[in-house]
């Protein structure tokens, strides 16, 4: 039986000079990948002004993104909350700098119609099909017919008080709308007998919060897999998610950080208002300070904890799922861990996480990796 092996990382932005050395501890390991699917979090361009209203990220220069082609990546998921953050010019420049170095992006373009194209690879005879949405907004960053930005699934929020007392602490509900899962399933459909693989890719999740996997999450990922996904994999809060398998297939809730490296959110020396009083509030909303030491990884200690997510795949779906855990060093860069280099620390706090999270998982190593097995 022909196969392939596909790895997936987290969120990747490449904000600081010098790129390719955030990569070497892991090009290795990453250049064993038939297939290798990052997720491109902000613009590259040198065009454009803030568009965004929410909390806008800067762009990295376009150059940033050979980093990725020389590390072995294949595909880029673009569907998330920054992506339209410099308007139509940011996205047109990141999907043609992108397209020019030979990977293939999914989940934004000029129009809705382009964001929700997928990528699509051939590796080993295996055909890989991957789809990108954003599930946490701002609306903004949407695609329309005639608007660029990202592919999305549009959840909403209900706050309903746990007994009669106006502004008590409320129980929160979160959902998608139907319209929006029936525009995914579509897409998910029209691309099931195209390929082998099918992987929907989710910018999903609270940020910067161990363990909370909100209602809406498993539902989405649920509907993608219920419509012919084969997997699907998170990312957007910047810290590890739990892991799970659903009709037996693996739902990675949330990759966490892998080369995140930026100075966007320092409280120290920041010539944007709006970054600044996010990065303060940040602190106070969740509850940690970045590590001072480490001036371009503003994010919770916790999420030095990263993985590779690792599928092995054929003509038939997914054969084997599982991750490589790795160890953001002090100098921002991932580092892959096997199981007499520290791994098990990882495998453990990722069992704890899906754990607390109600997931039934198995944990099993196997060589350098780990599988993912039910409980």
């Amino acid at each position: 039986m022909t196969r392939a092996t596909l790895m997936m990382v987290g969120d990747l932005i490449l904000d600081e000079p010098r790129p390719d050395s955030y990569f070497e501890p892991s090009r290795a390991l990453l250049k064993t990948a038939d297939v290798l699917v990052g997720h491109v979090e902000v613009p590259h361009t040198l065009r454009g002004s803030e568009q965004s209203t929410d909390v806008p990220a800067p762009p990295a220069h376009p150059d940033h993104l050979q980093a990725l082609a020389r590390a072995g990546f294949h595909i880029a998921t673009l569907a998330g909350n920054h992506i339209a953050d410099v308007g139509p010019q940011g996205i047109a420049d990141t999907v043609a700098t992108l397209q020019g170095l030979g990977l293939q992006t999914t989940g934004a373009g000029a129009t809705l119609a382009a964001a929700r194209e997928p990528a699509r690879v051939t590796a080993r005879g295996v055909r890989v099909g991957v789809l990108s949405y954003n599930c946490v907004g701002p609306r903004e960053s949407w695609a329309t017919s005639r608007k660029a930005g990202c592919a999305y699934v549009k959840v909403l929020t209900h706050y309903e008080l746990d007994y009669a007392s106006p502004g008590g602490p409320p129980t929160i509900y979160t959902f998608a709308a139907p319209e929006s899962l029936e525009a995914m399933a579509a897409d998910i459909q029209a691309l099931r007998a195209q390929v082998d693989t099918l992987v929907v890719a989710l910018h999903k999740g609270v940020g910067h919060t161990p363990a909370r996997i909100e209602r809406y999450e498993r539902a989405v990922s649920h509907a993608a897999i219920d419509a012919g996904a084969d997997i699907v994999v998170g990312h957007h809060a910047h810290i590890l998610r739990g892991i799970e398998l659903y009709q037996g297939k693996p739902i990675f809730h949330g990759l966490g950080n892998f080369v995140t490296v930026t100075r966007a959110l320092s409280v120290s020396d920041n010539d944007s208002p709006e970054r600044l009083a996010w990065a303060r509030r940040r602190e106070q909303l969740f509850g940690f300070a970045p590590d001072p030491t480490m001036p371009t990884y503003p994010f919770h200690p916790e999420s030095r904890h990263t993985a590779i997510a690792r599928c092995e795949v054929a003509a038939g779906g997914v054969l084997e799922a599982g991750f490589v855990p790795c160890h953001i060093d002090g100098s921002a860069r991932p580092e892959p861990l096997t199981r007499s280099r520290g791994g098990d620390r990882v495998v453990d706090y990722i069992g704890q996480i899906s754990a607390a999270a109600g997931l039934r998982i198995t944990l099993e190593w196997q060589g350098d990796w780990v599988r993912v097995l039910p409980a």
